[in-house]
């Protein structure tokens, strides 16, 4: 059987049909004048088919790391891969052009001065690829999270490679480039689950009835609807201001991204409660003493 084949391929190599087709293989495209990069035709059909192979084997390599992953951190995993993907294509063409004799410190001498210049140029995409990759790894940031960053809060409605997409209350899209989250401090409010405790300052008069003002205050948190039982509001006595008796209602809501809502509907009733019990909510007040400069 061995015999036969080796026939099979001296008959092969001996036609005219072969020698035609290793002659077209060998037609040099390029050459510099150095004679250090030689690009063929071979040479061509190798890459391509390099690319091929190595793009199957990507593929199983992926389906095996995803087959028993969830759908969210599938679609993680997809992101860096998608990244890393191309990485390997650039370190096996690398490997590829070495191995055919082509001469690879030649080249990136030659492209010193430009690989330079986009390196320059690409600092900051680097950057912003480079906290992408990080964020999916240590998962600091997820989909439906709401975050606050530069003053600006919104919630997670895609994780890319360079940015971070966000939708604020006000439904603007928000673009985040992922190096902020290196540079800058990240709020997270739902990293520890959707429920927050939120917050409502109000100052009254001196002389005012504290525990009525406490009962009120307590009673405007409770009658919302969006104010959950546990852990049950309660008010603080925070300082003896200049012209006010200062607390702080706090209670606990299960959707902070629409947290000023609340807020909002909680001080309308504060101020209803105040003004049918007679509690005066104070303004700053200022006395001016003239003295004339008599003569």
């Amino acid at each position: 059987m061995q015999s036969q084949l080796n026939e099979i391929g001296e008959i092969v190599k001996e036609s005219s049909a072969w020698e035609t087709f290793v002659d077209f293989l060998g037609t040099v495209l390029y050459v510099n004048e150095d004679k250090t990069i030689k690009i063929t035709i071979g040479l061509i059909f190798l890459v391509v088919l390099i690319y091929i192979v190595t793009s199957i084997i990507l593929n199983v390599v992926k389906r095996l790391f995803t087959r028993s992953l969830p759908k969210d951190d599938k679609a993680k995993f997809n992101t860096v891969f998608s990244f890393a993907r191309w990485v390997v294509y650039l370190i096996v063409m690398l490997i590829v052009f070495h191995s055919v004799g082509v001469n690879v410190t030649a080249v990136f001498a030659a492209s010193a001065a430009l690989l330079i210049g986009i390196g320059l140029a690409l600092q900051t995409l680097f950057q912003d690829i480079i906290s992408g990759v990080f964020i999916l790894i240590d998962q600091s940031v997820h989909v439906g999270d709401i975050i606050e960053i530069e003053d600006k809060v919104g919630r997670v409605e895609e994780i890319k490679l360079r940015t971070t997409r966000a939708v604020t209350i006000d439904n603007k899209v928000l673009v985040i480039p992922n190096h902020l989250y290196l540079t800058n401090s990240l709020y997270n409010w739902t990293q520890n689950g959707v429920s927050t405790r939120e917050s409502v300052s109000v100052g009254v008069a001196y002389g005012s009835d504290v525990q009525l003002v406490k009962k009120l205050l307590l009673q405007a948190a409770n009658s919302h609807k969006d104010v959950i039982d546990y852990p049950e509001p309660t008010v603080l006595f925070t300082d003896f201001g200049d012209s006010s008796l200062n607390f702080k209602v706090i209670f606990t809501i299960n959707d902070s991204f629409k947290a000023q809502f609340p807020r909002s509907d909680i001080r309308f009733e504060i101020d209803r409660l105040f003004r049918e019990h007679k509690v005066t909510i104070p303004f700053p007040q200022r006395d001016i003493h003239i003295i004339e400069n008599k003569k």
